[in-house]
């Protein structure tokens, strides 16, 4: 028979490391604020991370290790690829008779281990380190090395630009005669936009954004939703860059006065990744953006999005309905196609077919059927619809509902037993409904084939690395969020101070905040008699619904993101700005 596991808080009571009175305080703001014991300890600072840690080892029974006082053999970081080690926080130790000895943070992350079993197909041996000292051997093994390299790519980035400006007017004839010339890698233009597309790869970026100035070509990238100006290309060099960047993509070079599209596939770190190509003429030039299209950000998963604990268990039975309508709501950039590509993956069973309807198709998935819009030749989104209703799918994908016609076509097939996915733009879930109905729905259609609404948008995540405690967070955002002194007292705020590892922003990587309802016998009275969106928000108040605002708040109480980031994005009802 198994031994029962002792708890933290006996553990620690026993050892006298916590009083009795501060360790049931701390138990009942554990359970009030859905944390765990260890974290609200160390918060209050009845506890330091190194003594957690320790106390942890002992309730599993594992061995402590204090990286401090060890050295990890060089070549055993190669035992497990780097993206598992950044990704998990976990460090491997040697590989011995088919069994690996691994440094684990978290015990209970049974998803974690379970994963490097089934990747390595080995057993564990595991071992328990603060943390925090975990990350950082990471990062001084990884980063340091990574951080060269990034230096070295901006480096080369400045000296080809600097080679292009002392060349001068003479290179553009020269650059134009070798544009078709694939193979010739060390010419300076085709050396430049190499280096650009890759150092925005490397840094995590989204977009590229070269932007022809009255003096000067501005690159940009787009990191965790900012745009951050790293280059300048001499202004004498913008008719080359543009033109390579147009023969990559597939454009036509000669036209420069209309709008044009293209793609680009490029092998970056081992990797093929694609690019989505747009060209817009304007005053100083083309305009080109470059949006980078990784596979593994929508390779996510359901739980990576962001979801609370009730809000995931609410959205993993919405997707499992028979049949209806579930949108998903939001401005552009939200992340909406991520968490329906998420939903889906989730379904694409060998039961299922799935058939989806996109402008564009930018992500190709086995197993389900993606049908591309083109305009051009009258492939609308209406005939794909039609059309796609007699493949017989179980559920259904629509890029977008814009006008009357697709949402009348969606609304049918959620009727006739199918389950359809969709996003629309609107500010938050209940605006949906009033908004469906003036595209020409009529309203007892709409109250009888939505299931449900979600609205989304995305937040910067603090920066684990230089993630420190905010002591005077400015009362202009806490205002908007109503964030009051008692809640101060009861939670922590923190933020990020920006080091190397996230350009010096403070945030790495985002997360969603959501705002979710499902359809009750209430809403659907209230949409059939086309109620205003403030009726349908405040039942969907009273039936549970939490708003986008009290979503960012547990986020930032958790440590997970800031009051500015919220504030940005969602504010509190009836809060007056001054």
């Amino acid at each position: 028979m198994a031994k029962e596991r002792r708890h933290l808080g006996e553990i620690l009571y026993k050892a006298g490391l916590v009083e009795k009175e501060a360790l049931v305080n701390a138990i009942k703001t554990s359970k009030a604020n859905n944390k765990r014991l260890g974290q609200v300890l160390v918060e209050q600072g009845l506890l330091d991370e190194e003594t957690l840690t320790k106390a942890i080892a002992k309730q599993f029974g594992l061995q402590y290790i204090n990286l401090d006082e060890v050295t990890i053999p060089p070549d055993a970081a190669r035992i497990i690829s780097e993206d598992l080690i950044k990704r998990h926080n976990v460090l491997p130790l040697s590989m011995n008779n088919g069994k690996l000895k691994l440094i684990i943070s978290d015990p209970l992350d049974f998803d974690t281990m379970d994963a490097i079993r089934f990747r390595l197909n080995t057993e564990l041996e595991c071992y328990v380190a603060n943390p925090k000292k975990i990350r950082a051997y990471i990062e001084s093994s990884f980063d340091k090395t990574q951080k060269e390299e990034d230096d070295k790519l901006k480096h080369s980035i400045d000296a080809t630009a600097a080679e292009l400006a002392e060349a001068g007017s003479d290179l553009q004839a020269e650059a134009f005669r070798i544009q078709g010339a694939d193979d010739d890698s060390e010419a300076p233009i085709i050396r430049l936009v190499n280096l650009i597309i890759d150092n925005a790869f490397f840094m995590r970026a989204s977009d590229i954004h070269v932007e022809p100035m009255a003096d000067r070509v501005r690159v940009r990238y787009r990191v965790d939703g900012v745009c951050l100006e790293r280059d300048n290309i001499p202004k004498s060099m913008q008719a080359p860059l543009i033109t390579r960047l147009k023969i990559l993509s597939g454009m036509d070079i000669a036209e420069k006065r209309l709008p044009q599209d293209g793609r680009i596939k490029r092998l970056i770190g081992g990797q093929d990744v694609d690019f989505r190509v747009s060209a817009l003429p304007g005053n100083h030039g083309e305009s080109v953006v470059l949006r980078i299209l990784r596979r593994e950000a929508v390779n996510i998963g359901i739980e990576s999005l962001g979801f609370e604990h009730d809000h995931y268990e609410h959205f993993q039975h919405i997707i499992r309905r028979p049949n209806g309508i579930f949108l998903v709501t939001g401005p552009t950039g939200s992340g909406k196609t991520t968490t329906l590509y998420a939903a889906l993956q989730e379904l694409n069973k060998p039961d299922k077919k799935i058939v989806t309807a996109e402008d564009p198709v930018e992500y190709n998935f086995d197993g389900m059927n993606q049908c591309q819009v083109k305009e051009d030749i009258g492939l609308t989104f209406e005939r794909i619809l039609r059309a796609m209703l007699r493949q017989a799918p179980n559920i259904i994908l629509i890029g977008e509902i814009r006008d009357g016609v697709v949402a009348d076509i969606a609304v049918q097939a959620a009727l006739t037993g199918h389950l359809v996915f969709s996003t629309l733009h609107t500010n938050d879930a209940c605006s949906a409904i009033p908004r469906l109905i003036d595209m020409g729905i009529k309203p007892f259609l709409v109250a009888s084939s939505i299931q449900a609404i979600m609205a989304q948008r995305l937040v910067r995540v603090i920066c684990e690395r230089c993630k420190e405690v905010d002591h005077n967070p400015d009362p202009h955002y806490l205002r908007l969020l109503n964030i009051t002194p008692a809640d101060l007292e009861k939670n922590t705020i923190y933020k990020g101070a920006g080091c190397g590892q996230c350009q010096h922003t403070g945030f790495k990587g985002r997360l969603a905040i959501f705002e979710m309802i499902e359809m009750n016998d209430e809403l659907r009275e209230l949409a059939f008699k086309k109620a205003p969106t403030g009726e349908l928000r405040k039942a969907a108040k009273a039936s549970g619904m939490r708003a986008l605002v009290d979503d960012g708040k547990i986020k930032i109480f958790k440590g997970i993101t800031t009051p500015a980031e919220v504030a940005t994005i969602a504010q509190s009802e009836g809060v007056v700005v001054e």
